[in-house]
């Protein structure tokens, strides 16, 4: 029967995973810097939750002027179909 060569837990660990990652690759984060201070972080939250709701209130008016064109054409195609021209 031929020796096996068993590799401890170690070396698998370090083949697979290298444990030694050099500094300069961690240089792009730790200029990043820490996260600002919460009131920053609420008002922009606070803008973009702003955003939404306007949004939506526009967006209410906006279905209910599709509404109405879907409607509009459609009275005029159907009033066209019986030969009356409004426009």
């Amino acid at each position: 029967m031929p020796a096996t060569n068993w590799n401890t837990p170690t070396e698998t660990a370090t083949k697979y995973f290298p444990v030694g990652i050099p500094l300069y690759n961690m240089l792009p984060l730790l200029q990043l810097g820490s996260l600002p201070p919460p009131p920053p972080i609420l008002v922009g939250l606070l803008a973009i939750a702003v955003v939404l709701l306007v949004d939506r209130l526009v967006m209410k008016v906006a279905w209910r002027l599709v509404i109405i064109a879907i409607i509009a054409v459609a009275v005029l195609w159907i009033l066209g179909i019986f030969g009356v021209q409004v426009i």
